[in-house]
This record gives structure tokens, sequence and C-alpha cells, in this order.
């Protein structure tokens, strides 16, 4: 009887309230991505898998200035700033893959967050944004 008291108060022992702690923090770090609503980070591999296999609409968010210099061929265009208004232009594709694309990928999450919030499930963003395109030399288009 007297040991399951004991163990009992395994927990509740002050040598051991570290361990418990650590595991509790441990298991709170492997669960948040599963519970985090935020958008995919993809590299340059994934993201072409999405756009060949999966037929992703790629959305770039930079500035008018920074798309037409050259941005991905076949995307569409609409401003970070204005993406609050504008979603709704690509709610016809909330079932497909979105890449959203931005200069360096920093900025790109606010655009995920309103494309999130829209009922977009399935958003990415591009790791490093359109300068890691560019550096693995991958297609870039200016009209």
């Amino acid at each position: 009887m007297e040991s399951s008291l004991e163990q009992g108060h395994f927990l509740l022992r002050i040598e051991n309230i570290l361990f418990v702690v650590a595991a509790i923090v441990s298991a709170l770090m492997l669960l948040w991505p599963m519970v985090r609503r935020g958008a995919k980070e993809v590299d340059t591999r994934a993201a072409i898998k999405l756009i060949n296999h999966q037929d992703a609409l790629v959305l770039d968010v930079r500035d008018d200035s920074d798309y037409i210099e050259g941005h991905l061929p076949n995307s569409m265009h609409i401003a970070t700033e204005k993406i609050e208004e504008r979603w709704v232009e690509i709610q016809k594709f909330k079932e497909r893959p979105i890449l959203i694309i931005y200069s360096s990928g920093i900025r790109s999450h606010h655009a995920s967050k309103v494309l999130i919030k829209n009922g977009f499930t399935k958003v990415h963003n591009l790791m490093g944004g359109i300068d890691t395109w560019k550096r693995a030399s991958l297609p870039i288009v200016k009209r």
C-alpha cells in the first residue's frame, strides 16, 4: 500500500517537477505544427511539384514594379497590400493549392493569413521567395 502511495506522489516530488515540465514543453513543441493554422513553407522542389502535379495557383504578392521586373510563368499578381480587398478574385481556386511568392518570403505571411481566414486550406509560401527561385535558375518571365 505504501509503495502505491509513493508512486502517486512521484510527479509531485520537487526533484521530478523539472522533468515533468520538460516533458510537457516537449510535447507542446511537437504538437504545435499540427495545431497551428498557418501556411506551409515549401522549398523550390516542393513548389515545382505543386505547380506541375497539383495544378497550384502561383500568387505573386510583390509590389507592381517587382512583378513587372520578372515573375514565375502563369502567375497571378495581387500585391500584399491589396489582398484583403481582392482575395475574392481567386475564390474559384479554393480547392487548389496556392503558392504565394514574395521577394524574400517574409511578407507572404500576411497574404497567406488572409487566404486561410477566408477558407483557403492549401496555402503554401515559397521559402526565400522569388530570390530563392532565381538562385535556383528557375524560369522567370517579364511582361
